[in-house]
């Protein structure tokens, strides 16, 4: 675990190979993280956007960072909440999973990760935090070249969530 690390901070300003955006599938920018990353990104990463075609639940696609401090963003679109029994687990997953690896294949062994679908999409705060370090950890057993994975949080509460989802994996 001492390859994951969590903070409470604005994830634009890390100086990591690789910061991650929960995006919306337009990938165009809106609200929250996204509208952050891509107001500190500069104008040149929406218009590198519109050449990728959207992206879909649970995948991702890769850019320039642009203005960012990191050199790529990797842009994943989180599930809308609906209760937990429409893959929401599965495909909030999948956007970790593939933004690793996705980045792996660029060359980033930095990432910092926002807490993907608990803003606007609604998806449990503590919930996400469990799946965010599980596939997080599982996935560092696999990519061994990736060198640290921040879990960025955007208050106190959210980061205790992520503590204490990191507590129970060592456990």
């Amino acid at each position: 675990m001492t390859r994951i690390e969590t903070l409470v901070g604005d994830i634009t300003k890390l100086e990591v190979d690789a910061i991650v955006n929960a995006a919306n599938s337009s990938l165009l920018g809106g609200g929250g993280v996204d509208g952050a990353i891509h107001r500190a990104a500069g104008p040149e990463l929406v218009q590198e956007c519109r050449l990728l075609g959207g992206c879909k639940t649970g995948q991702a696609k890769i850019t320039k960072g642009y203005r960012l401090p990191a050199r790529h963003v990797i842009h994943t679109v989180g599930p809308v909440w609906r209760g937990g029994r429409d893959g929401e687990p599965e495909l909030l997953a999948s956007c970790y999973e593939n933004s690793l690896r996705l980045g792996h294949e660029h060359g980033c062994r930095t990432f910092a990760f926002p807490a993907i679908s608990t803003g606007i999409y609604g998806y449990p705060a503590d919930l996400a935090a469990g799946i965010a370090v599980g596939t997080v950890n599982r996935m560092l057993t696999e990519l061994i070249e990736i060198e640290r994975v921040t879990l960025v949080a955007f208050n106190a509460e959210s980061h205790a969530h992520l503590i204490t989802a990191l507590g129970r994996a060592e456990d």
